[in-house]
């Protein structure tokens, strides 16, 4: 078709077709029309979203206006530029084609998003994953933190740092180097890492200190651990373990008592272990080891004085000089008092005198005694109560086995349970001696290296067992009383002390039923010494035979409980019958 939308009003013959004057008008407005589609179409024809060329035409305060050869010159916001000052009209730029119309009729143009897209392309074209970019934080968003480098990137929480994050907002607006870990190009999106770099720089740095350490070597790290056994220090990029043990000479009980975490230390390289990438590093080596010449400064029966620092169950450590410590054990406390606990005699933080008992250089112990202080009592205690002597002394404590004697302060002497009667068989100390009661005993044996003493109470007098042949022979004639009854017979105890046996076949000369159908508890009776036997104390006797013996005058005079003989009947019968007798022959005579 020709065009002839210029001439209108002089042709209305269009393609050899004649309009009248209505229908030319329309057609008119229908080529305005296209020509106005045309003219759009000559801005999406560049597409939305491209990035044109164009010159600065004016600067205001708060736009720049650009003429990239569109029907109208289009408006960048000043603050998408980095440097204001240093922009210049006729200056060229590159701009982004946000809209092809805005609300005030012109084009809508972005330098930010023009950088942006040249950014994104330079990354797409020039990086890859792996590639490190620079970038600076710019806020938080969940799950992580948004990076500028050239366009936003995701850093993700876990890729942050590679240690412990207090605080997010530490990183708002520094600038740090990143690692690309994922360009996503159908999404326009990157994750970066910050962490995976500074692994790769500790590691690098790890193996470079490890190549140029030596075992000898001073060097200063910071604590970043502290544990019951030590603590971890950074050297500048490798971890090194100083130990408790090699934290101090003296005596600590857990590391925190001598380094907080952050602090910065001077210590020196003990070992390097390279292929398991282990330090262990030392502090008291800086220092001279006070316990080398140990020996020569306290040899035993030194006399010192220390510091109470600690107290345990078995005894007191004390603080001789910084890094040398004795330990008092609870057996070297006192000559006169056992000791179950040493806060019985000392407290934590008192300041005492101690002697040295003993060195043990390679183990790094002092043996100390403060009982040594004092005379011991046991010294001369040969001397004092020697075996055969009488002592007195306080009953102090009764146990099965015995009593316990005081002598003086801290000497005390043992009354076994043996040695407390002859001729008593005693069941427990408590049925002859009283707790706090004065007795009198005999010294039997002294052990001064054991510290014992045996007494004896039954020594006082003469064991009659010795003499019991003499004072008592088989076939004399004793007094007693009953004491005890049982199956086999009863026990009597003697006018002299002793005990004896009547035993069931010797207590009566005529049959009977149960031994208490004869004899009781408390009866007094008469008996025949029949056995002796002094080595295991025993004496029988026999009621029977002394009854057989005894004349029928006297046979009344042993008659006992309800063991009454028919001795006294046939007496009195007998006396009855002599009576009638006499009576008989004095009638006869008259």
């Amino acid at each position: 078709m020709e065009d002839t939308t210029n001439d209108w009003n002089q042709s209305k013959v269009i393609d050899d077709v004649e309009f009248d004057e209505k229908e030319a008008q329309e057609f008119k407005k229908l080529l305005n029309a296209r020509e106005a589609t045309s003219e759009e179409g000559s801005v999406s024809a560049m597409s939305i979203g491209q990035i044109l060329k164009g010159r600065i035409v004016e600067i205001t305060k708060d736009f720049v206006v650009v003429d990239v050869g569109l029907k109208s010159e289009g408006l960048v916001p000043v603050s998408e530029f980095e440097d204001p000052a240093s922009l210049a009209l006729d200056a060229e730029i590159e701009v982004f084609l946000d809209q092809a119309e805005g609300e005030d009729g012109q084009i809508v143009l972005s330098r930010e998003k023009a950088r942006r897209q040249r950014q994104w392309e330079y990354i797409v074209n020039n990086c890859e994953e792996g590639s490190i970019v620079e970038g600076k934080v710019l806020r938080k968003v969940k799950g992580g933190l948004m990076v500028d480098i050239g366009m936003e990137a995701f850093l993700p929480g876990s890729q942050i740092d590679n240690k412990r994050i207090k605080n997010l907002d530490d990183y708002i607006g520094e600038t740090f180097d990143f690692k690309i870990l994922k360009i996503n190009t159908e999404r326009k999106n990157i994750v970066v890492s910050r962490r995976e770099l500074l692994e790769e720089e500790r590691i690098s740095r790890k193996l470079e200190l490890l190549e140029n350490i030596d075992e000898g070597d001073v060097r200063v790290g910071i604590v970043k651990n502290i544990t019951d056994f030590g603590v971890f220090l950074d050297l500048d990029g490798i971890d090194g373990l100083l130990h408790i043990t090699d934290m101090t000479w003296k005596r600590i009980k857990h590391p925190s008592e001598m380094v907080k975490v952050g602090q910065e230390l001077e210590v020196i390289i003990l070992n390097v272990d390279k292929e398991k990438g282990r330090v262990a590093l030392g502090m008291k080596q800086k220092d001279k080891n006070p316990w080398e010449d140990i020996e020569a400064s306290y040899p035993p029966g030194t006399h010192i004085k220390g510091k109470i620092v600690n107290l345990v169950p078995y005894g007191a450590f004390i603080e001789i000089e910084p890094g040398i410590e004795g330990l008092i054990h609870i057996s070297e406390m006192s000559w006169v008092k056992n000791i179950t606990d040493p806060s019985e005699i000392v407290k934590k933080g008192d300041e005492v005198e101690a002697i040295v008992l003993s060195v043990q250089k390679d183990e790094g112990k002092i043996s100390l005694g403060i009982k040594q202080l004092e005379k011991n009592p046991w010294e001369d205690v040969e001397d004092k109560y020697p075996v055969g002597s009488s002592i007195k002394g306080e009953v102090r404590n009764l146990t099965n086995y015995g009593a316990f004697v005081a002598l003086e302060p801290g000497v005390e002497g043992l009354i076994h349970i043996s040695d407390l009667s002859w001729i008593k068989k005693v069941s427990h100390p408590s049925e002859v001696l009283k707790k706090e009661e004065l007795v009198e005993a005999v010294i039997l044996s002294v052990d001064k290296e054991s510290k014992k003493i045996t007494l004896g109470v039954k020594q006082l007098s003469e064991n009659p067992w010795e003499t019991i042949e003499k004072t008592t022979p088989v076939g004399s004639v004793v007094k007693g009383t009953v004491i005890k009854t049982t199956a086999f017979g009863a026990f009597v105890e003697l006018e002299n002390g002793l005990e004896a046996l009547v035993h069931v076949t010797e207590l009566s000369d005529q049959p009977f039923g149960k031994v208490e159908d004869i004899i009781t508890a408390g009866t007094p009776i008469e008996a025949k010494v029949i056995k002796l036997d002094p080595e295991h104390k025993k004496i029988a006797l026999s009621i029977k035979e002394h009854l057989i013996d005894t004349t029928a005058v006297n046979r009344d005079d042993i008659v006992i409980g309800k063991a009454k003989t028919t001795t006294k009947k046939k007496k009195v019968e007998k006396e009855s019958s002599e009576e009638k007798e006499e009576a008989g022959e004095e009638k006869n005579d008259e």
